[in-house]
């Protein structure tokens, strides 16, 4: 919902001068929270921490007992996939066909190289300056718009713990049915909000379908540019036209979905059976260590769990087997880009669904799996070290008003779209009391350790050995050399 009554304006702004007020306030108040940056290795916060307690059966004991508390066990891996489905998934995954100008793929943003993600703060979608380019040297084109908002990671989306999707979670599985933007709209038959959320990035402009007036890079007219926005319909059947006009789509689909009648969400239906078999990945230290193996964690990476999922509050969040309540939480990560809606250069997050005041700046919570190759984070990109990440939990205000754009953004288009002032009006609403407190670097050290223990074995092979070499449009294939 993009608001539009002049008294939620009125309020924003209202909660930007209490917001300038508060951060004020505790900047000067904040001696003990700046000094979780000292060079204090010794510096333990939380009360009867036992740092000297490297013994394996206590930190095991007191670690396990946690886990049963928090409800944490093996992952689910979800259902079984259709192998006829994979196929065709893997070949839509990664073919430009599904973009209007045909210069981009799903994969562009969620790349196998770069942890199924773009390595990227803000995604370039369709129009950059060379196609086919990836992560940090690609270059957005003249006359368009950054994505606003980080292109996520898609490991282990194929569990059926999964009931939202999105950074403001517009897709959501009530149990019953789908909330989507698509609203009654939406095509029968999806079995997951994994399958619901491929139905919607061949629809943005900015992401895939491109705009009218656009050509594509055969100098072709781009007919999904024309369409309204609205005509989500027409969208889905101007790309299921193009691709059932290629004999070899033809194949894949019959062999994937004998006997039904096509739609594009059947499309949607075998790229989140791609995903969901590609990227589903249970064999991390972690994974071992839950399903009982106590060697599996060093003392290091066990006094990081400790915390994680005690007195350091990750979990508040962070919680059950996907590390994430798939809630929403306003913890004051830094504000820029192009923005959203109205609110533009702002961000409402999943106060843009909700249209209640209370909401505004909350983003889902992320999971975890990988995080050591999935970065930059936050829902903007806006740290590209874990380690910022975990002290910027620890001291969320103080870290929103000493963020420097021109260390973090490696996107150099984006350090000018940060200002301090709009920062202010989310600082009355983060939400401190789910947040550590302080963080000694040894804390912070330990912490990371553990993020890194959720790292599957061999990742990046794993991920490269998904990718074709073609697909049947015969476009080029992002990540794969062109021959001259």
């Amino acid at each position: 919902m993009i608001f539009k009554c002049s008294w939620v304006y009125f309020l924003v702004f209202k909660a930007r001068l209490l917001g300038l007020v508060l951060a004020l306030t505790f900047t000067l108040l904040s001696g003990p929270l700046v000094s979780v940056y000292a060079d204090n290795d010794d510096d333990d916060v939380f009360v009867d921490d036992d740092d000297d307690d490297d013994g394996g059966n206590p930190m095991d004991q007191q670690l396990r007992e946690l886990l049963v508390q928090q409800g944490v066990t093996a992952l689910d891996p979800g259902p079984a996939q259709n192998p006829a489905q994979v196929d065709l998934g893997q070949a839509l995954f990664f073919d430009w066909e599904l973009s209007g100008n045909r210069d981009i793929a799903c994969a562009t943003c969620h790349h196998p190289f770069l942890g199924t993600g773009d390595g990227l703060s803000l995604p370039i979608g369709t129009g950059a300056v060379v196609e086919g380019v990836l992560g940090p040297l690609r270059q957005i084109g003249a006359g368009r718009e950054f994505v606003p908002r980080n292109a996520p990671e898609i490991f282990n989306r194929g569990s059926s713990d999964w009931f939202s999707q999105f950074w403001d979670s517009r897709i959501v599985d009530t149990g019953t049915d789908f909330i989507s933007p698509a609203g009654a709209a939406l095509p029968e038959g999806l079995p997951s909000v994994l399958a619901v959320q491929a139905m919607f990035p061949v629809t943005s402009r900015d992401e895939m379908r491109g705009h009218d007036g656009d050509v594509d890079i055969n100098g072709g007219t781009n007919e999904l540019g024309e369409l309204a926005d609205n005509d989500l319909q027409g969208i889905w059947d101007a790309l299921m036209a193009r691709l059932l006009s290629i004999p070899e789509y033809q194949t894949l689909f019959a062999d994937a979905f004998p006997g039904e009648t096509l739609g594009f969400q059947h499309a949607a239906i075998a790229i989140a059976a791609f995903e969901a078999e590609a990227y589903t990945f249970l064999d991390s230290p972690w994974d071992n260590y839950v399903a009982g193996n106590n060697q599996a964690l060093s003392a290091a990476e066990k006094r990081g769990a400790l915390l994680f999922f005690g007195k350091a509050k990750c979990a508040n969040c962070h919680s059950g087997s996907l590390l994430t309540d798939q809630d929403h939480h306003n913890i004051g990560v830094p504000q820029f880009g192009p923005g959203k809606g109205a609110e533009a250069p702002l961000d409402h997050g999943r106060g843009r669904e909700t249209g209640d005041p209370l909401d505004l700046f909350r983003f889902r919570t992320p999971p975890l799996r990988n995080c050591e190759v999935t970065g930059p984070y936050m829902h903007n990109g806006a740290y590209n070290d874990l380690e910022d990440v975990v002290r910027h939990h620890a001291s969320p205000l103080v870290s929103l008003l000493t963020y420097d754009p021109d260390e973090q953004l490696g996107q150099v288009e984006l350090r000018d779209t940060y200002s301090l002032f709009d920062q202010l009006s989310m600082a009355w609403t983060i939400e401190s009391s789910k947040l550590p407190r302080r963080l000694s670097k040894k804390k912070v050290r330990d912490l990371v350790r553990f993020l890194k223990t959720l790292t599957a074995p061999n990742i990046q092979n794993r991920m490269d050995a998904t990718l074709p070499l073609t697909v049947p449009s015969g476009l080029p294939v992002d990540g794969v050399p062109t021959t001259p």
